[in-house]
């Protein structure tokens, strides 16, 4: 499903598994936040990277359904309404 939403919605979603144990109980998640903290942050941070703004025309408004291409990746996006 989240090649899904991020192929026709422009919507990344992202599943993180950190261990085998899908549903591990409640007294296990601090050792686990303890043990996966650090990447996870840095994971997180990654979001600030990259190609970001708004598409607007000469006039300063936004432009709904633009197309962004972008040399070498073979997947063009769709601004918003």
């Amino acid at each position: 499903i989240n090649d899904f939403s991020y192929l026709h919605t422009n919507c990344f979603e992202l599943s993180i598994y950190v261990g085998c144990d899908k549903y591990p109980h409640e007294s296990e998640l601090p050792e686990e936040w303890e043990n996966n903290r650090e990447s996870l942050i840095v994971f997180m941070e990654q979001v600030h990277r990259g190609i970001k703004g708004i598409v607007k025309d000469v006039y300063g408004k936004g432009i709904p359904n633009a197309v962004i291409s972008v040399e070498g990746v073979n997947h063009d996006i769709r601004t918003g309404k």
